[in-house]
């Protein structure tokens, strides 16, 4: 097991498996089956990520070094956790961007029944270690651990 230590932008707890895109993830195309029809499992719409495309990113602990993409970003992430469609968490490896941190803010502080924790400057090492599938656990004070 591999001990990574970030900054907490939402906080919260979760164990759940990992899911790994090595590139930006873009919200809106990423997010757009899940919240325009219903797609319950949010598989991810974004033809251009060939890391998650196709695949559930409902549950799953979504590593990722960015987000990318318009203006809409904040309102998506909020909008798949108002939904119940969102990630179990997401983990950055560089700092979170304005935008997708509104997003969690927004659902940590005004959805009373949703937990979404996110943890932004993880570092390079941490995308690099990290694989589809391995168990990840997020604990108090940005520690993410990587069970292998």
């Amino acid at each position: 097991m591999k001990t990574f230590q970030g900054r907490v932008v939402a906080k919260g707890k979760v164990t759940a498996p990992a899911l790994v895109s090595h590139q930006g993830l873009n919200t809106l195309a990423s997010f757009q089956k899940a919240l325009q029809f219903g797609d319950k499992d949010a598989t991810c719409g974004d033809q251009d990520n060939k890391d998650l495309f196709g695949k559930k990113m409902a549950g799953k602990a979504l590593c990722l070094p960015r987000t990318i993409g318009s203006t809409t970003g904040g309102l998506v992430i909020y909008c798949a956790c108002s939904l119940k469609r969102q990630p179990a968490c997401m983990l950055f490896s560089e700092p979170i961007d304005s935008l997708a941190a509104a997003g969690a803010i927004l659902s940590d502080v005004w959805l009373d029944d949703v937990s979404m924790p996110v943890i932004d400057s993880l570092g390079e090492e941490f995308l690099s270690y990290v694989k589809d599938d391995m168990e990840i656990m997020v604990e108090d004070g940005g520690v993410v651990k990587v069970k292998g």
